[in-house]
């Protein structure tokens, strides 16, 4: 706070330390005489009042005239008005029938200032003070918030740090409350010491507890402080990382902080007993349940007899064990394990016991965090409402579903205990993220070449949970525009509907000889089938035009076998299809164990020109051993057969490769055509692909954004129609282009089409640049016919790290 030197001299006589300070309460009240203290009140005065009017002063008594007092009821007003926190001192007395209330009024804070800080930022120490300006000033308030400041220097490592209060009276019964504040150093952490540790080293530990000696390459750190808070958080690390490494009997002796002889710091020594290594013994299920089977429930353990001892499984088994009987109807239960440790042959048997527990209610349910998004769009949501029975099973899937939206950063569910132990109340709580964008970029990728987008896209118009897009991209492989709308409740029940307007133009002349345009409709409807199951349907009309250039396609002197040519034309395509998934993932977004399916399948031919039936489906595994390494076998395939006479047209097939297939040029596996010297893929009715994907650790700081993984592709894309793959006309060999002689209606020999198996193998870098997500792939190939096109390396954006 700045103030002028005359200032300051004139108001010097008002500044006063608050502990145990009375230069606010006036030396004599009204009342100093003594009075009577027993009898009628007639009337009621109130002296010394300034800014308080009477009536708000006579509301807190509880007397009123006509009442008969005594030192009982006196002092029963006495406390009523001093819990006002309004009066530094009050006098109630009766004289004669008056009852006289004589008050001094605590002045009003005009500012907070505090002065002498350099390590905490005002912004900080006026977050964790209660008192604020206008606000009514008292003592207590104001010791407790020393209190509150000398704890916030503790806990950032100056716990020698000063505070002292002062105030500045002002007209008007105002004050200006100073917080004088003297740091003082730093308390580093010398050394951190470990006494009984035989299995890890100081620095291997040193590595597991928060509390850091000081150092120069630490000096930004928070954690190279001396906090005895911190002390007892390590204690808990220390237990966690040997318990975690089958030290069942580890236990932490001691933890002693001592103050270096020249006070510069503190040494801290950790005192352990490590004890044996122990491995899981004899692992059983006991339950009273009728309707749950302890043999099937023994298989959901992720624990076996002979493994390493570890706290962390013993967690996970409670979690699987609870999630099954909550799935299997049991809207509460306990499980609880039973350890029977043998010192004899190193091993831990454990019991894991499922009982029943006590039947608890959904009481309320809050929704907190959601500065955007609507409340009732997060309730919607949630598989519990208030009134059901608690679940841990569906509080869980709630939480996955609330995350599925992707418009929050963190989604957390928390149980609040209410004063009836039979009820609980859920505080469903949310940390939102930008879910608008507005993005002009020009990128370069290995793939599109030269790409220039212009987007705007709202996955949570006006917080409603409604998805509205709308995007223009312009590259060498492909221009579209499309147009977005999707309803997530529509007519207020579970129905997701959606409509999509798009226009399209593909440029194959790189990997076949055509170019497509297409301009079209989606209508949309999705539907939950169960808490783990969906189903969609939709309905599309499409326009689709394949243009071949003339010159290629002179009978008398193709470029490019006729078969081809003969695709070129216009076709309107109408179709109905449908959709099925079953997702049993953990995490939505980024999973860790579970698996999903999906099966899709598509009628054209109710009007238009085209008839054919498409059908498709994919699947996914996950396991994670750990943060680093996480598993993830996936496989898809599709067919595609015309019918009422018709083939499948060269735009409806299968194109794989690229990031559907690593290691090979987009469309570069399949049917191909390699008449005339060219090399035109002519995609497939029919594919399969499966990969197996493990992520890996780098080793890099996580500000980073880089992380890794290895992968395997295998699979095949083939089956042309044979109406596809004869010569419309017969042709003459030709050496120059490496073209063989065919007959008309002959199969053409320069059209390869089988079904052999194609892999590679890999690894893929994920990079989370200041410039968007880019994805690189080093990829082998391990198998792969003589026309496929392969490559070993490709960069492009990513859509998921």
């Amino acid at each position: 706070m700045q103030r002028t030197r005359a200032h300051s001299a004139a108001l010097a006589s008002g500044i006063a330390l608050l502990m145990g300070a009375t230069a606010l309460v006036t030396p004599a009240l009204a009342l100093a005489q003594a009075a009577p203290q027993e009898g009628v009140v007639q009337r009621i005065l109130v002296t010394g009042n300034e800014r308080i009017e009477q009536s708000t002063i006579l509301s807190y008594l509880p007397i009123q005239p006509g009442d008969t007092v005594g030192p009982a009821k006196i002092d029963l007003a006495l406390k009523a008005l001093f819990r006002t926190d309004l009066f530094s001192d009050v006098k109630v007395g009766l004289v004669n029938g008056d009852l006289t209330i004589a008050v001094v009024e605590n002045p009003i804070i005009n500012k907070v200032v505090f002065e002498g800080n350099s390590g905490l930022k005002e912004d900080k120490l006026r977050d964790e003070v209660s008192v604020r300006p206008r606000g009514i000033f008292t003592k207590s308030k104001v010791q407790s918030d020393v209190q509150r400041i000398i704890e916030l220097y503790r806990r950032s490592g100056r716990i020698s740090a000063v505070v002292t209060p002062k105030i500045v009276e002002l007209p008007q019964k105002r004050v200006d409350l100073i917080f004088e504040i003297n740091e003082g150093p730093k308390s580093g952490v010398l050394r951190v010491n470990f006494l009984g540790n035989k299995e890890f080293s100081d620095n291997d530990l040193r590595d597991v507890v928060v509390t850091e000696q000081t150092s120069l390459l630490k000096f930004f750190s928070s954690n190279a402080n001396y906090d005895p808070d911190r002390l007892e958080y390590d204690k808990e690390q220390l237990r966690k990382h040997y318990r975690n490494r089958g030290f069942y009997d580890f236990r932490v002796i001691s933890a002693v902080a001592e103050l270096a002889p020249d006070k510069n710091g503190f040494v801290i020594t950790y005192t352990l007993d490590e004890g044996p290594q122990y491995k899981f013994g004899k692992i059983s299920v006991e339950t009273t349940l009728k309707k749950l089977d302890k043999d099937l429930l023994v298989q959901l353990v992720p624990i076996h007899t002979g493994d390493l001892y570890e706290d962390e499984k013993i967690e996970s088994s409670t979690d699987s064990l609870t999630f099954a009987a909550g799935a299997a109807g049991f809207a509460s239960v306990d499980v609880r394990p039973r350890y029977t440790a043998n010192r004899e042959t190193k091993t831990v048997d454990v019991t894991f016991e499922v009982n029943e527990g006590p039947r608890v209610y959904v009481n309320r349910i809050d929704i907190v965090g959601n500065t955007q998004t609507l409340d009732y769009v997060i309730r919607r949501e949630l598989n519990l409402v208030e009134g059901d029975a608690y679940n841990r099973a569906l509080v869980d899937r709630s939480k996955n579903n609330i995350k599925s939206l992707g418009f929050f950063k963190d989604v957390d569910i928390k149980e609040i205990p209410t004063a009836q132990p039979d009820r609980t109340d859920l505080q469903v709580k949310v940390e939102e993220q930008p879910t608008g964008e507005l993005s002009f970029s020009a990128g370069y990728s290995s793939v599109d070449q030269l790409v220039l987008d212009l987007g705007i896209t709202q996955r949570n118009f006006r917080g409603r949970g409604q998805d509205v897009r709308a995007r223009v991209s312009v590259g060498s492989l492909r221009q579209q525009i499309d147009l977005s709308f999707t309803e997530p409740r529509f007519l207020g029940r579970n129905l997701r509907a959606g409509v999509d307007v798009y226009s399209y133009k593909y440029d194959f002349s790189q990997y076949s000889a055509y170019q497509s345009k297409s301009l079209g409709m989606n209508l949309r409807l999705g539907f939950p089938l169960t808490l783990n199951s969906s189903m969609s349907t939709r309905y599309v009309i499409r326009s689709d035009e394949v243009d071949i250039d003339s010159s290629y396609c002179d009978p008398a002197a193709p470029l490019v076998s006729l078969s081809l040519c003969a695709q070129r034309g216009s076709y309107v395509t109408s179709l109905v299809g449908y959709g099925l998934r079953l997702d049993r993932r953990n995490d939505p977004i980024r999973p860790t164990r579970g698996f999903y399916a999906d099966l899709n399948q598509d009628l054209a031919g109710l009007g238009g020109d085209v008839n054919y039936l498409k059908t498709e489906g994919d699947a996914a595994w996950y396991h994670g051993f750990n943060k680093d390494f996480i598993l993830s076998i996936t496989g898809m395939a599709g067919y595609v057969g015309g019918w009422n006479g018709d083939t499948v047209r060269i735009n409806d097939r299968f194109y794989k490769g690229g990031n559907s297939f690593r290691g090979f040029q987009t469309a570069g596996i399949g049917p191909r055509d390699t008449s005339y010297g060219r090399s035109d893929a002519l995609g497939g009715r029919a594919y399969a692909i499966g990969s197996f994907d493990l992520t890996i650790p780098t080793f890099l700081p996580e500000q980073y954004g880089i992380k890794a993984g290895l992968f395997t592709d295998f699979g095949t894309v083939g089956m042309l129609d044979d109406k596809d793959k004869v010569c419309l006309v017969t042709r003459t060999a030709d050496t120059a282009t490496n073209t063989h002689a065919c007959a008309a209606g002959q199969r053409d020999p320069d059209i390869y089409d089988n079904l052999a198996l194609r892999a590679s193998a890999g690894l893929s870098v994920f990079w989370k640049s200041p410039m968007g997500p880019i994805r690189f792939d080093f990829s082998q190939v391990l198998a792969k016919e003589t026309y496929d096109k392969t490559e070993t390396f490709r960069f492009s954006t990513s859509t998921k790290f």
